[in-house]
C-alpha cells in the first residue's frame, strides 16, 4: 500500500502567518494601551468667566490621554468643584486644573470691583480676559483739561467683560484696591476715561 504523499509547507505562507500574528498582537497591545492610558477629567461645557460660581451645568466629564505635563482635575472631584468660583477664564471645552478654581470670595478682602462702560474708542480693539493688567486713564473733559489734583490713572485687573446690547458699549469689571474704588467709579461715570492694556509681566 502506497503511503499518502506528504504535504509540503510553502515558506512564504508560514512567513505571512507569522507576520499576521505579530501584527495582531501589536494592534491588540496598542488598543489596550489606548484605552488604559487615559483618564477621566473635568472640562467646561461653555465659557466660565473669572469670578463666576461654577454650577453643575457648567462642567462635564471627558476622557483624555494621560500626559505628565498636564495636571487636570480628575472627574472624582466633580462634587467638590460645584459651588467654587472660577479663578480665571475657562474657555468652552477647556480642561479644569487646580489653578482654575478658588474658594475665596470675589472681591477679596481689601479690594473692590468697579464696572466701567466703555465705547469702542475707549477700549483696545482686542479681547480682554480675566487677570489682564490694565490702567484706567483720565482723559480731558468737555473743557479739554483733565481733572486737577487727582491721579492721572488707576492700575486695575480685569475680572470680566460683557457687551451692553442697549448701548453697544463694552462693560469691563475691574478689581482695584478698596481706597481707589470710589474715585474710579466717579471718574468712570463721567465717561472721561480710557482703558489701556498693559503687559502681564512683572
Amino acid at each position: 500500500m502506497t503511503p499518502p504523499p506528504k504535504l509540503r509547507r510553502r515558506p512564504e505562507l508560514v512567513v505571512a502567518g507569522v507576520i499576521v500574528t505579530a501584527l495582531g498582537c501589536l494592534l491588540g497591545a496598542w488598543a489596550w494601551s489606548a484605552t488604559t492610558n487615559t483618564q477621566e477629567v473635568l472640562a467646561a461645557r461653555d465659557t466660565i468667566h473669572r469670578g463666576e460660581v461654577i454650577k453643575a451645568e457648567d462642567i462635564k466629564r471627558i476622557r483624555i490621554s494621560a500626559d505628565p505635563a498636564l495636571t487636570p482635575l480628575p472627574a472624582s472631584v466633580y462634587d467638590d468643584v460645584i459651588g467654587q468660583r472660577a479663578a480665571l477664564d475657562i474657555a468652552a471645552g477647556g480642561v479644569l486644573t487646580s489653578e482654575s478654581t478658588a474658594d475665596e470670595p470675589l472681591p477679596p478682602q481689601g479690594q473692590s470691583i468697579v464696572g466701567i462702560s466703555l465705547t469702542p474708542a475707549q477700549v483696545p480693539g482686542m479681547p480682554l480676559y480675566g487677570g489682564d493688567k490694565v490702567r484706567i486713564i483720565v482723559t480731558p473733559g468737555d473743557n479739554g483739561e483733565a481733572p486737577a489734583n487727582s491721579p492721572q490713572f488707576t492700575v486695575a485687573e480685569v475680572v470680566g467683560t460683557y457687551l451692553d446690547e442697549t448701548t453697544g458699549n463694552t462693560v469691563v469689571n475691574v478689581l482695584v484696591p478698596y481706597a481707589d474704588a470710589g474715585v474710579l467709579a466717579a471718574r468712570a461715570a463721567t465717561g472721561n476715561v480710557a482703558l489701556v492694556l498693559d503687559s502681564g509681566a512683572e
